[in-house]
């Protein structure tokens, strides 16, 4: 990342992603204080806040021409953090979601690696490829949905984390014949 101009750094973009990470400790807070439905429909609807902002974030960068590196950066950096603390705040409830979230730092960390290794190499990955984005949104939507009910039969909370667990770890090999080609 080159130097960074400060009207990169107040982009309308780049504050939608700020304001998600702001939105995580929000979240963790209620979450893991809910005592109600109503509490528990809080959290879900933070959720869904910080997946609009996301939505929107890019849209709003490219319509306006505000693609900024910071934003390729922090844009990611947001999901993940979100994508962890949701998935974190659900171990408290949900036995097996250990496993995903083992399994999504795995992943994670074998991206970053690998993304530090090539960029060194001169090489990078042009964008997230289609398969990250359905496991991005297969993560969300399986989340949201184990946030929004709680009292979800817990053999279907486990086969959403199974399932999520299939698609990571698919995702995961997809890549990692990604980062295989890109070294020939």
């Amino acid at each position: 990342m080159g130097k960074i101009k400060k009207e990169e750094i107040w982009s309308i973009p780049n504050c939608m992603c700020y304001f998600r990470i702001l939105l995580i400790p929000v979240f963790c807070i209620v979450y893991l204080n809910a005592e109600s439905m109503k509490d528990y429909y809080l959290a879900a609807g933070i959720v869904l806040v910080s997946t609009i902002t996301d939505l929107f974030d890019g849209k709003v960068a490219r319509k306006f021409n505000m693609v900024t590196e910071l934003g390729k950066f922090i844009d990611p950096l947001a999901d993940k953090l979100t994508h962890a603390a949701i998935a974190l705040c659900l171990c408290a409830r949900y036995k097996r979601m250990v496993w995903l979230v083992a399994l999504m730092a795995v992943k994670e960390g074998f991206m970053a690696v690998m993304g530090l290794v090539n960029l060194r190499r001169g090489k990078k990955l042009d964008g997230a490829k289609w398969y990250g984005k359905v496991c991005t949104a297969t993560l969300f939507v399986i989340l949201g949905v184990l946030v929004l009910i709680p009292e979800i039969s817990p053999v279907i909370a486990d086969g959403l984390i199974l399932g999520e667990m299939v698609v990571m770890a698919v995702v995961l090999v997809l890549y990692a014949f990604e980062f295989r080609e890109m070294a020939k």
